[in-house]
């Protein structure tokens, strides 16, 4: 029994330790993007060069007229311009794009809509079938909920400065924040991506990746990298990572910002959640050997990259430190030669300094709230990525074991009143609560001991784990109800 009480003190530990690493480099990626400076605007090019926009499309009924009114609407020389419609839709999406492009052609506007015959290779499979119908040596692409500005190419293209230069990534706008909670706490951590850490990764001059949307690649960078490939989930991050380890250069621009939509309901989230997470992890398996093995880079960007990559793993080191965390309550009480560990094993606390000070940064670069305080918002925001933790957690193991899946796509339901919400509710994979609800009441037992024992290190930790799991528990099975009762008018 000591052994095994041992063991999960060490596993714990070693957790603790990651989690902290992780957390410093973030710090640090706070302390670099609050010295950064914005990249000064270059000139003007003298000839502008061809650029073909791509929207994949796959059954997005409830925003491809509004997408292809924007990009329509881009400012940019008409004979410079081809706008790809790569549609793999199977339902109304396919006659609605189609009339759209047919009504912007009748004005003039170089825009096409381009049909596979099936949809091998997803979203990848798309782009690259796109760029064989196409010579243009700029490729700017958005998912089916971005609104890009009409002078978003003017402000994007110039800063292809050099030849080496090979993709230019901008800021995400959000079309719903204030839609409910669900989408203020997403924007909340959105913005800390965007705001501090891809800033951050920037001036520091580590790896950091195009969002698979909102940005423009130069076609040579594609062709030179390998194309897009279809292996892992995140396309664009597995792009990213082989384009610089080719020696490609990337620009961010935080000050030019390209509007999407937040995912609205928990299973749209936790649709988009699977994916990215799970092909964080298959990406981290492709390239994290050939990060350390490459030797042009310096050792921190190396160490950046490694915590880059196995930013999804955080999840499973989460759940697994949680579900560890209540034993060892037990283990503390009947154990004193451990007391020094346990005093250690607190410094989870220690752990959220470097993140609130990420955060917090974020925060203050977003600009006004609208009355939402920091403290309280940052607290849910954790909260609610801890009750994602299971979801996320399978995702990830998934993504480590080559477990394969297919490219689910994040239902949009559009910022309006689509008339389509029984459809958008059919394409939600129905949230499971129960895994979540048995959590909840496990980290319940948790809080319980804590007080029992008089053992309050990590009790923090318990009150956020049941916060978290018991709202997301909440969300699952009102979103049920909700779903029953479309189903019931649909019938």
């Amino acid at each position: 029994m000591f052994f095994l009480e041992a063991g999960l003190v060490v596993v714990y530990a070693l957790c603790l330790v990651f989690m902290l690493g992780f957390s410093l480099t973030q710090g640090q990626l706070a302390w670099l993007a609050s010295r950064a400076r914005l990249l000064p605007a270059p000139p003007t090019p003298a000839a502008w060069p061809l650029v073909a926009v791509q929207l994949p499309l796959y059954n997005e009924q409830n925003v491809v007229e509004r997408l292809l009114d924007a990009a329509a609407a881009l400012d940019y020389p008409a004979d410079r311009l081809l706008i790809q419609v790569l549609d793999d839709s199977t339902d109304a999406t396919v006659a609605l794009a189609a009339a759209r492009v047919a009504h912007y052609q009748a004005q003039g506007v170089n825009i096409r809509q381009v049909r596979r015959p099936t949809r091998q290779g997803y979203k990848a499979g798309a782009l690259a079938h796109g760029l064989t119908e196409t010579g243009a040596e700029f490729v700017a692409i958005f998912d089916a909920d971005f609104l890009p500005a009409p002078d978003f190419l003017q402000r994007v293209i110039p800063y292809f400065t050099s030849p080496n230069i090979g993709m230019v990534q901008t800021r995400w706008g959000h079309l719903n924040e204030h839609a409910s909670l669900l989408t203020r706490l997403q924007a909340f951590g959105l913005n800390a991506h965007f705001l501090v850490e891809q800033v951050g990764r920037q001036a520091g001059g580590h790896f950091f990746n195009f969002n698979g949307t909102g940005g423009v690649w130069r076609r040579a960078c594609i062709e030179d990298a390998g194309g897009w490939h279809a292996d892992t989930l995140t396309e664009d991050l597995d792009l990213s990572y082989r384009a610089q380890l080719r020696g490609w250069r990337f620009r961010y621009l935080p000050q030019v910002v390209a509007p999407a939509e937040l995912p609205a309901h928990l299973g749209a989230l936790q649709a988009q959640q699977h994916r990215w997470n799970k092909g964080a992890a298959e990406t981290a398996r492709k390239h994290l050997g050939r990060v350390w093995r490459t030797p042009d880079f310096a050792p921190a960007t190396r160490l950046h990259a490694t915590f880059h990559l196995l930013n999804s793993s955080v999840f499973a080191v989460i759940l697994l430190m949680g579900l560890l965390s209540v034993p060892l309550v037990i283990v503390r009480a009947n154990q004193p030669g451990f007391q020094l560990v346990f005093q250690l094993a607190t410094g989870f606390v220690l752990t959220l300094v470097p993140l609130t000070g990420y955060y917090y940064v974020a925060w203050r670069r977003a600009g006004p709230q609208r009355g939402h305080w920091f403290g309280p918002t940052l607290l849910l925001f954790l909260a609610l990525s801890m009750g994602l933790a299971l979801h996320n957690a399978r995702a990830v193991v998934q993504g480590w074991l080559r477990r394969a899946s297919p490219f689910v796509r994040t239902p949009k339901l559009g910022t309006g009143d689509s008339g389509h919400g029984a459809a958008y509710r059919a394409g939600l994979a129905a949230p499971r609560p129960l895994g979540q609800s048995g959590l909840t009441l496990y980290f319940l037992v948790g809080l319980v001991a804590d007080f029992y024992y008089h053992s309050y290190g990590l009790l923090p930790f318990h009150v956020l784990l049941v916060a978290g799991f018991g709202t997301l528990t909440g969300y699952a099975w009102h979103e049920r109800r909700a779903r029953a009762a479309t189903s019931g008018l649909a019938t």
